[in-house]
């Protein structure tokens, strides 16, 4: 098995049957890579682009006169 020697990630376009990078890549001529695919779907959201939650506010109750729930979890 062969040892992988760097990590680059880089966008392309697929057009015509052959990946085009967005950017030139800093790899000699002829030189063999190996390839993992991913689809970049344009205004979609991955789970990368969800923001941490902070659980202390994240259960905070409502602050309401008539919240029953809030109040007996409060009264445990």
């Amino acid at each position: 098995m062969e040892a992988i020697v760097s990590h680059l990630v880089v966008e392309a376009t697929y057009e015509n049957g052959v990946l085009r990078p967005d950017h030139p890549l800093p790899l000699k001529d002829r030189e063999k890579v190996r390839l993992t695919v991913e689809s970049v779907a344009v205004g979609a959201h991955s789970l990368l682009d969800i923001q941490p939650v902070n659980l202390g506010k994240m259960l905070e109750l409502p602050a309401s006169e008539d919240d029953l729930l809030g109040d007996m979890i409060k009264d445990r």
